[in-house]
This record gives C-alpha cells, sequence and structure tokens, in this order.
C-alpha cells in the first residue's frame, strides 16, 4: 500500500501536470476566456484532488481485500479510470454551467471533454507514476 505522504505527491503532481495541459486545451476548443476557464480548472482540480485521494485509498484498500495485492492489471486500470472520472463528472457538471454561465447541455459537452481528457490522462498518468513509484505490492517496471 501507499504511504499518505505518496498518496499526497500523486494526487498534486495528476493535477497540477493536468492543469498545465487542458487549461490552455478547453479555453482553445471551446473558444472560452483564458482567465475564466482557468479558475474553472482550479475549481475542478481542487475537487479532483480531493477525490483522486478518497477514491484511490477506497480503490485500493477493496482491490487488496478482493485480491490480496494492490497490483493493477489492464483491465483494473481502465474500470480504475473509468469510476474515477464517471464520479467527479456527477460533481463538476452544476459547477461548469454555473461558472461558465452556459446552458446545462453545453456544460454536458464540456464535462464529457474534461471526461474523455482525463480519462486518457489518468491511465497514462497513474501507469507512468507507478513505474516510477513503484508501491511495495508491486514489482519494478511497467505494470501489467
Amino acid at each position: 500500500m501507499r504511504t499518505t505522504r505518496d498518496r499526497i505527491r500523486q494526487a498534486i503532481s495528476f493535477e497540477v501536470i493536468g492543469l498545465l495541459i487542458s487549461t490552455p486545451l478547453a479555453a482553445f476548443v471551446f473558444d472560452f476566456d483564458l482567465g475564466q476557464t482557468g479558475v474553472l480548472a482550479a475549481i475542478g482540480a481542487t475537487i479532483a484532488t480531493a477525490w483522486n485521494y478518497l477514491y484511490n485509498l477506497m480503490f485500493d484498500h477493496s482491490l487488496k481485500r478482493i485480491t490480496g495485492s494492490t497490483r493493477k492489471t489492464l483491465k483494473i486500470r481502465a474500470l480504475h479510470a473509468i469510476c474515477f472520472e464517471f464520479g467527479l463528472m456527477l460533481v463538476f457538471l452544476p459547477i461548469i454551467a454555473w461558472w461558465m454561465n452556459i446552458e446545462l447541455l453545453e456544460a454536458l459537452i464540456v464535462d464529457i471533454a474534461f471526461v474523455v481528457f482525463y480519462l486518457i490522462y489518468a491511465f497514462v498518468f497513474t501507469w507512468c507514476y507507478d513505474t516510477v513509484f513503484p508501491d511495495n505490492d508491486q514489482p519494478a517496471g511497467l505494470p501489467e
């Protein structure tokens, strides 16, 4: 299992790198003001950071209880990313609509775009993070 310090490092590095990529990309794609998009992204990152810590802690404990290890197969990684993003999407949708002053349907499209970006990003980031900083239940090197 990962230590609290390691989980905090993982969550913060995930959000910082994600913000640096997603903010200008979203502003460009949706023709939003970069400053307003940056604030929205920071709100989302704050929510996501707390969710990231709690979700990964719950997921790892459940995985350890079910399989005896926190080692993640390719299928488990995909399930992990999908469930994480779905939970975050439910919370973030009304915030997008309110902050950007857009209709709920348009906010849903923006939210889905964030979800698609972060699904891919979460999968790649977590795989890289686990490779660079393996936990004590995982052998060094690329996870399965």
